[in-house]
């Protein structure tokens, strides 16, 4: 008899474990779990934001999303990010589409050299394309949102003044950047940002055309020794952070929800930080000392003559994105005459647009850093 109870207490706990590691199991099946690859540092800007994007994903679904951000490139390098959410080495992504020559057709025209304000205008330009076009190229992702950074610099380690200056400038660019260097004579090297600050050290590059953050997020301010503020240019890189559908479809209505709204919000929050006075965002850093640019930075000379420039890198661009073959010439001719027409915006509700506030030659100024 004791042998029977002992037999049944025994099971009975066996019974209990197997209900509780049961019970365990679907409470661990509730949280989804999703990785984050970012090509950015940990210490950027974007990388803090991208952070606070993904907890408050997890305070609005109570826990029930956890992602883990993967920075650096460490799990998908940048031109690497866009097919690892399709493949699924990553379950979300952010990159930049210049990053992939080719593979966005459509969206490289954000990128072109149309004066660009601010930020603001590129990231605003950047959502209302997408939601007015559906780019077919989109469609292997689910995409959250789109961002972009105000109008590029060039950054050098030595002065560009002219545009007899840039000839023979071997410069950093990635996409339609590239095309610019190209354009203003100087000889193009495609890398992604990871890349420019040691290729700028070693002298593999003696410039690059970069948003004036890049010199304090990726550091780039202790390599290179002029900056030469080129508005009428105002070229942008367009970013993308996205979703692998399959990863997508199999969320919870409620989830999606929470991701359509949150991503909707961070529009707003990352529109702010590209209205942020360029001066404090630039700093360099590494002997402890952070000043703001106004302070580390002399006024030298007018560089660049901003019409000739912008009128050179505009006409070949426009010849360069009708002439792609993924879209048919009519489609192609509408997008550029929305993107480089003079006398209106692309959203003609904005209060500040580059077509509305026309660069000046003056406006053209090359710094040399204080170091």
């Amino acid at each position: 008899m004791n042998s029977l109870l002992k037999k049944s207490f025994a099971a009975g706990i066996a019974l209990a474990v197997i209900f509780c590691c049961g019970c365990a199991k679907d409470s661990e099946e509730k949280i989804i779990r999703l990785n984050y690859s970012i090509f950015f540092p940990p210490t950027h800007i974007h990388t803090k934001l991208a952070q606070d994007w993904a907890d408050e994903i997890a305070k609005r679904s109570s826990g029930r999303v956890q992602i883990r951000l993967f920075s650096g490139g460490i799990l998908t390098k940048a031109d690497q990010c866009y097919s690892g959410v399709v493949d699924g080495i990553s379950d979300i992504g952010m990159s930049s589409f210049a990053y992939t020559r080719g593979r966005f057709p459509l969206l490289e025209g954000l990128d072109l050299p149309l004066g660009y304000y601010d930020g603001i205008s590129a990231t605003r330009v950047a959502n209302e394309m997408l939601a007015k076009y559906q780019p077919k190229e989109l469609k292997s992702t689910h995409i959250l949102f789109l961002h972009a950074h105000g109008p590029g610099v060039l950054a050098s380690r030595k002065p560009v003044r002219s545009l007899k200056d840039a000839e023979g400038l071997s410069c950093r660019g990635t996409g339609f950047s590239a095309k610019i260097v190209d354009l203003l004579g100087g000889n193009s090297i495609g890398m992604p940002q990871n890349d420019t600050y040691e290729a700028l050290q070693k002298g593999v590059v003696e410039a690059t055309l970069c948003p004036i953050e890049t010199l304090k997020g990726w550091k780039q301010g202790e390599v290179i020794n002029y900056v030469t503020k080129t508005p009428a240019i105002g070229y942008t890189t367009a970013m993308f952070v996205t979703m692998n559908l399959e990863r997508w479809n199999s969320l919870p209505p409620e989830i999606k929800t929470i991701f359509e709204e949150v991503s909707e919000e961070w529009i707003d929050k990352i529109e702010a930080l590209g209205n942020v006075p360029q001066a404090r965002l630039l700093t360099v850093q590494e002997t402890g000392h952070y000043m703001d640019i106004v302070n580390r930075l002399k006024e030298r000379a007018c560089c660049l003559a901003q019409e000739e420039t912008r009128m050179i890198a505009c006409d070949v661009a426009y010849r360069v994105f009708t002439g792609m073959e993924s879209y048919d010439e009519v489609l192609s001719q509408q997008l550029c005459d929305r993107y480089l027409n003079k006398n209106r915006c692309y959203f003609e509700d904005y209060e500040r647009c580059a077509c509305r506030t026309p660069c000046k030659p003056s406006d053209a100024i090359c710094y040399e850093l204080n170091k």
